[in-house]
């Protein structure tokens, strides 16, 4: 029996299937569509924020709601434009966080349970507003930023209760019987002092503390050297640091971008500069390993 070959139909519906892929690839990629769907968002923003007005809905209430369905075919349309840019390979649509999180909340918009609970399609509406997230690259490495950060921050904030606890014990011990509203237990001494954190009481409290004793400056000054400059400044050194590493992520996920998309792989001036710093960071870290010359 001999063997037959693929048929024309066949080869004309994969070549007009990879001409919608690649149609739908450079959509998705271009930045009129982005623009498009940003303006897009925004308007649905400001839908929801309509709503908020009786007198407004009263009046034009069917037309927000058809605004807001009309908002949503179009994100289903983009979801379905970007989810056919990977042809073959949809799955690797759903390896982008920001990928799943647009799906999810455009998928939950369309259930029927919840588009039947007024709180929960209000709630999800609102998240619709935030995939705004995704279009604007700054934003999007400060989001990534942040959530790098938690971890640092989480222990910085182990550390800050650590201190405002022993600064309040010892308030409570120099302050407790003079001061019992601000300082007559460790819950009322750590409020205090977590107030004082913004160093916009602290005269208060020093006029306070030197009707007691001129002593007490030493606590104030010293609580205000350690808790207010010290903390702060290490978390913005975390933050600090975050921001860089969401840089390079964002970086090396815009890059893998390009490539997929068969975009020059050549390098941007962005590859240039993450070089430099890659390079300055290993000669940091030789020359605070090298042992000092010996005399």
């Amino acid at each position: 029996m001999t063997r037959r070959g693929p048929s024309t139909d066949d080869h004309e519906h994969h070549g007009s299937s990879s001409r919608v892929v690649r149609l739908c690839a450079r959509l998705a990629d271009s930045s009129a569509f982005n623009l498009f769907i940003f303006a897009v968002i925004l308007g649905n923003a400001v839908v929801l924020g309509l709503e908020t007005y009786d007198g407004i809905v009263r009046n034009v209430g069917g037309l927000l709601q058809l605004l807001n369905d009309v908002a949503l075919g179009i994100f289903v349309v983009e979801i379905c434009i970007r989810l056919t840019a990977f042809g073959s390979r949809p799955q690797e649509f759903f390896r982008s966080g920001w990928n799943v999180f647009d799906f999810l909340v455009v998928a939950a918009s369309l259930m029927p349970g919840l588009r039947e609970n007024a709180l929960l399609l209000r709630l999800i509406r609102l998240a619709r507003v935030l995939r705004i997230v995704r279009l604007l690259p700054d934003l999007r490495v400060l989001t990534v930023a942040i959530g790098r950060s938690i971890p640092g921050v989480l222990s910085l904030g182990v550390l800050a209760v650590l201190v405002l606890f022993i600064y309040g014990m010892v308030g409570w011990t120099i302050f407790g019987d003079d001061e019992p509203d601000q300082y007559g237990t460790i819950s009322e001494a750590m409020l205090t002092l977590f107030i004082t954190l913004t160093l916009e009481n602290l005269p208060d409290q020093i006029a306070m503390g030197r009707e007691l004793s001129e002593w007490t400056l030493l606590y104030f000054i010293s609580y205000a050297l350690l808790a207010a400059f010290l903390i702060f400044n290490i978390l913005i050194g975390v933050v600090i640091n975050s921001l860089e590493e969401a840089r390079v992520i964002e970086h090396a996920r815009a890059r893998a971008d390009r490539l997929e998309h068969g975009g020059d792989a050549g390098p941007t001036v962005e590859d240039r500069v993450a070089a430099v710093r890659e390079a300055l960071d290993e000669l940091e870290a030789d020359l605070r390993g090298r042992a000092p010359p010996s005399e």
